[in-house]
């Protein structure tokens, strides 16, 4: 008879990311649901082994089974194991997510049909009016990916969010749609950094600060909103200040197709490239490795920053997830229906 041998650190990765899929669902979740979210987020488990592991996690108290159609929710146990682990296994999250939202996304940029990648951030519910009328000159400035976003009331789905009691949840298109459109028509994008952006005169002059997406287990734009080291309201004001951007590099020889995608993705309402450089010149004072062009793209939770900037508390997931682009809608509507 042959020796079982058990990878203990392989164990310890699918229990957090089961445990990380129940706290974004904010709901019970059955089998089916874990072993489909999983395998989109690049580990491939069926069924009968997520409930393996889910049964060894209640025994354990990281779960807690609520009714064997409703499945299960993380426990304050299992947020506290979430919260400790270790370090190793959170290095390079944010790149990976970069990558697989970047797969998942399907958008059709003549069309403007499609699944795109988002943000979620949530609000107290009565301080959302105060926070759209703070983001209005955002959106106007053009300092958002998009001009559209999706709002949620308390108990609905926002992605997959469900919003909380007493809370607003306000989606804005992730700068990641850029990559998942290029991807899927050929051409590579190499995303480096996370960043703070100075503009003087309207105009980007240079980058202050840098988190590299392949170090950090956050998106970084959120370390920069918690740290309120961004001037928003500012830029959008004065045309001076500091926003959130993102660094990225494809091959020069793509540009003449990344160019006519991006018109085709403008005139359906998504615009997140700031600057393009020369090839193998560097962009906002940032080098560019050679035969390669560096791209400068609007970060997707600068509206939700300039909020933070004037005191109004926000719970922010970056690089949440992806959903349809049809439940979007322009913000002057949005602030029109939920400004009140």
């Amino acid at each position: 008879m042959g020796t079982l041998f058990i990878d203990q650190e392989d164990v310890e990765r699918k229990v957090l990311l089961i445990l990380r899929i129940l706290q974004e669902a904010g709901s019970p979740v059955g089998s089916r649901v874990i072993s489909r979210r999983m395998q989109e987020m690049g580990m491939a488990l069926n069924e009968r082994t997520v409930r393996y592991h889910l049964k060894l996690m209640d025994e354990g108290g990281l779960t807690e089974l609520v009714g064997r159609r409703d499945g299960r929710v993380i426990t304050r146990k299992g947020i506290e194991e979430l919260g400790n682990a270790r370090v190793r296994d959170k290095v390079g999250m944010a790149i990976s997510r970069i990558e697989i939202l970047s797969y998942c996304t399907i958008f059709n940029p003549e069309k403007g049909k499609g699944q795109i990648p988002v943000n979620i951030s949530l609000f107290q519910k009565e301080a959302f009016p105060e926070a759209l009328q703070l983001m209005e000159p955002v959106f106007e400035a053009g300092f958002a990916v998009s001009g559209r976003v999706a709002v949620a009331r308390e108990g609905e789905l926002l992605a997959n969010v469900v919003v909380p009691a007493g809370k607003i949840g306000f989606a804005t298109v992730c700068s990641i749609v850029i990559n998942g459109v290029l991807l899927k028509h050929g051409i590579p994008m190499d995303s480096k950094f996370g960043g703070i952006l100075q503009l003087k005169n309207r105009k980007p002059l240079r980058f202050v600060e840098l988190i590299s997406y392949a170090g950090s287990s956050l998106d970084p734009s959120e370390v920069f909103i918690r740290a309120q080291m961004t001037s928003v309201e500012k830029a959008a004001r004065v045309g001076e200040g500091m926003i959130l951007a993102n660094f990225r590099e494809i091959p020069a020889v793509c540009y003449p197709l990344m160019e006519e995608l991006l018109k085709k993705m403008k005139t359906v309402g998504i615009n997140g490239v700031l600057v393009t450089g020369e090839t193998s010149e560097p962009v906002c004072q940032v080098p560019v490795d050679i035969n390669k062009m560096g791209v400068i793209l609007i970060g997707g939770l600068n509206p939700v920053a300039c909020t933070q900037e004037a005191g109004i508390g926000t719970e922010n997931r970056g690089m949440a997830s992806v959903m349809d682009y049809d439940h979007f809608l322009p913000f002057k509507e949005a602030k029109k229906k939920y400004g009140s």
